[in-house]
């Protein structure tokens, strides 16, 4: 990493770090954050390799093979983009995570990284029965236009198969198809999940919520009581 001297000096910068398995709903609870109790951007790690991989550029040939066929993009690559990220001046009030980190070895980068230039982070862990995130994620079509995400049963186009922004035939992302979707969530269960006690034993607040079964806005409303009380909302 760079620097961060832009953070020094200033008052310590809220991380909110979205945790769950694919599908779990990590991007809208970040926008309902961002809108109602959390300043700053959301940072998506998985948002920013599909904006490579559609460049063409380095990053994102190295990261294509891996992503479709449902591994994860090695460590040192994620938080490189990561930390040249979170160095904007629009992450000086705060931000949020999602699919950041991943594995231990991203974990422990970031505490360093936040332990040096003030940063403080909590975890807000998304709980979803994985036979309800394949159906699901497999279900889920994306305009390959503007980037809109629907799904078949939750939130369906008003005409089957067309984005209701720009008219554009949706698709299926090669990482929502049912082989990759379970290869994702076995790579989860071994990688991701021995973050949480990593967080937990360095002392980093984790809550965890349940990620089905309510509006997304009662949950988005329950994340914000549990950030209000930890001093963590900027909102």
């Amino acid at each position: 990493m760079t620097s961060l001297d832009s953070f020094e000096g200033s008052r310590p910068v809220p991380a909110v770090i979205l945790f769950g398995a694919p599908g779990s709903g990590k991007g809208t609870q970040a926008r309902l954050l961002r809108e109602h109790c959390v300043n700053g951007p959301h940072i998506s790690t998985g948002d920013m390799l599909r904006q490579h991989i559609a460049s063409g550029d380095e990053i994102g040939r190295q990261s294509r093979d891996m992503m479709k066929a449902g591994r994860l993009v090695p460590d040192d690559l994620v938080n490189r983009l990561v930390q040249a990220r979170i160095q904007q001046p629009d992450c000086r009030g705060g931000f949020i995570l999602d699919g950041y980190p991943r594995t231990v070895n991203q974990a422990t980068e970031l505490y360093r990284v936040a332990a040096l230039f003030g940063v403080e982070p909590s975890v807000v862990h998304l709980l979803v029965d994985y036979e309800k995130l394949v159906a699901r994620l497999s279900g889920r079509r994306q305009c390959p236009v503007c980037g809109t995400l629907y799904s078949s049963k939750t939130n369906p186009p008003k005409v089957a198969g067309i984005c209701d922004r720009d008219g554009a035939a949706l698709v299926t992302r090669e990482d929502d198809r049912e082989e990759v979707i379970r290869e994702r969530l076995r790579q989860y269960d071994l990688e991701t999940r021995p973050v949480l006690d990593y967080f937990r034993q360095v002392g980093v607040p984790v809550v965890e919520v349940e990620g089905a079964g309510a509006a997304p806005e009662a949950i988005a409303a329950g994340i914000c009581s549990n950030l209000t009380q930890q001093g963590r909302a900027t909102k």
